[in-house]
């Protein structure tokens, strides 16, 4: 392998996307850097100065809505947590190895690394040959040490900030086949299971602004919510969008529906674009509550989600919406994948119901997920303001929204993980098979 001059301690390079090195950007550099989004970061650092670096980093303003914590023990720490945990937005790892053992290395993290994950790679050897060999297998960048905090911030903000970046967010669209089926319910109980389940950052947006339920389902009176952002669509941007958020969990926000019937609400086509925009830039996951309507905005939005999920019960009518809903969604996106499906109160007493096969079959799907009628369940975590799983975590219910939640990230057990040791190399940090 060529290798470069060995940098100085007491200067820090980064590779850039040549392969060459140069020299990091000094202190003052940092001014033009926008605010860090609501990322989750963890760092497996195995020397002291990396460590105190990165956790420097985490001190800074600019870092406020990010989660960071650092570990020690470099990349087999890092491979051996993940094997029983989900894997954040951003991986930091430092190793002292170079040429094929750190490749080795990050092999097995890669075994236990989930889809979208970002990892970027501290390392001890200035070599351009092995910064090229990981930046082709998807590490994101390749680090020399001893990393400074400009050098740290300035990676992120470019994973996350760069406006020519993919959005950060991935956005949930939930639609009920029929009006009553629970699709509100099973959103914001995905929206908890994401958020709290794998720590990462979420937001419900309630879309029906006159009898929205997600501030009763979580116990919120907020002054603030999605009117104000739609009917301000020119002032809407980060910061503004955070001062309209309230907060539901450590990672769970709401931007609650004010549920008022004071005025009409009639949307153009695009008059949510902006609001999801903004939302995008900042939030991992965007789970947006839409009602049972068929207008141009629920069109709109339903059309350009990353995933649609579709609540229906047992019946002729939901049999006949649903059908028309996926084949709607197809011919308006035909390089997406299909609809999900969600069969909500199933063996309801003595309610005539269609059988799961026979109601799955013309839809050509497999349902997500079918859950059981329970009435006393779902009612005392109504009336309490709870989740499903605050109110009974072993319920089986639990149990399949948080099957739906793993689904719509593509995320998977650590059972299943340490199952899936076939595929190729850094395949799980390229989001890909």
């Amino acid at each position: 392998m060529t290798e470069l001059a060995e940098p100085q301690m007491e200067d820090t390079n980064v590779m850039n996307s040549e392969g060459q090195s140069g020299p990091a950007p000094q202190k003052g550099e940092l001014s033009p850097i926008r605010p860090i989004p609501r990322v989750s970061i963890q760092a497996f650092c195995e020397t002291a100065p990396v460590a105190s670096s990165i956790e420097h980093t985490g001190q800074d303003r600019r870092m406020a809505k990010a989660h960071l914590k650092v570990h020690m023990g470099g990349i087999p720490a890092a491979a051996e947590f993940y094997s029983q945990a989900p894997t954040p937005n951003l991986v930091l790892v430092e190793s002292l190895l170079g040429g094929d053992e750190l490749v080795n290395d990050l092999e097995r993290l890669a075994d236990v690394c989930d889809p979208g994950s970002k990892v970027v790679v501290i390392g001890h050897h200035n070599d351009v040959q092995l910064y090229r060999e990981l930046i082709s297998r998807g590490v994101s960048e390749y680090l020399i040490a001893p990393a400074t905090m400009a050098d740290i911030m300035k990676v992120v903000s470019e994973l996350f900030v760069n406006p020519e970046a993919e959005p950060l967010g991935q956005t949930l669209a939930f639609i009920g086949a029929k009006g009553g089926v629970g699709s509100s319910t099973i959103a914001h109980n995905v929206a908890w299971a994401i958020s709290t389940e794998f720590a990462t950052d979420a937001v419900i947006a309630d879309m029906d602004l006159a009898f929205g339920t997600a501030n009763i389902n979580f116990d919120q009176d907020p002054a603030q919510g999605i009117a104000e952002a739609v009917f301000s669509a020119d002032r809407i941007d980060d910061t503004f969008l955070d001062r309209l958020l309230a907060k539901c969990a450590d990672h769970l926000s709401l931007l609650a529906a004010p549920s008022m019937l004071d005025r009409t609400y009639d949307f153009g086509e695009s008059d949510f674009n902006q609001l999801i925009e903004v939302a995008q830039r900042n939030i991992p996951c965007i789970v947006l509550d839409v009602p049972h309507m068929w207008t141009g905005w629920t069109r709109k939005v339903l059309s350009t989600a990353d995933q649609v999920i579709i609540t229906a019960t047992p019946d002729l009518a939901n049999l006949r919406n649903c059908k028309n809903i996926i084949d709607t969604l197809k011919e308006l996106r035909p390089n997406d994948s299909s609809p999900h499906v969600v069969l909500n109160q199933i063996n309801m007493p003595k309610r005539p119901e269609i059988s799961v096969n026979d109601f799955v079959s013309p839809l050509d799907i497999d349902p997500v997920a079918t859950i059981p009628f329970d009435a006393a369940l779902f009612g005392t975590a109504a009336n309490n303001g709870q989740m499903i799983v605050e109110a009974d975590a072993k319920h089986d219910t639990a149990m399949e929204i948080s099957t739906i939640a793993q689904v719509l990230t593509g995320r998977t057990d650590s059972k299943t993980k340490k199952g899936e040791g076939s595929l190729s190399l850094f395949t799980r940090l390229l989001g890909k098979k």
